[in-house]
């Protein structure tokens, strides 16, 4: 990626190039448990009895309650690559904040929203 395209990504799409980033940097010093974590991770999330979308969303609510401001991201992108709309992303959110009580409820009204704002003006 040259300068002027990292200069011109916005705050989510920062932060999940610092993950990828930060993800090569882990798998130079531990291959076998990024690779083991990787082929775990694509088992969990593919298609099955729940679709992806599905799966997205659950680990978008988990993430919330989690504080996981990273997998938060992370998770929006997957909804959004997966075709969720807006309200099934605040929905799950709502059940997230139902567990997580305002923490939860915090993140979802700030990062989320503002992650779906930012990944979804770059697709356009």
């Amino acid at each position: 990626m040259d300068q002027k395209q990292h200069q011109a990504m916005n705050t989510s799409e920062q932060a999940l190039f610092d993950y990828k980033h930060g993800m090569g940097t882990f798998s130079t010093h531990l291959p076998d448990v990024a690779h083991h974590f990787s082929k775990f991770t694509e088992a969990c999330f593919a298609e099955g009895t729940l679709s992806q979308k599905e799966k997205q969303l659950i680990a978008l609510g988990i993430s919330v309650v989690a504080q996981d401001e990273y997998c938060m991201i992370y998770h929006t992108k997957g909804c959004l690559d997966h075709g969720a709309s807006y309200e099934e992303m605040m929905e799950a959110c709502g059940v997230s904040a139902a567990f997580g009580g305002g923490a939860a409820l915090s993140q979802a009204v700030t990062l989320v929203q503002e992650s779906i704002h930012d990944l979804q003006e770059n697709k356009h």
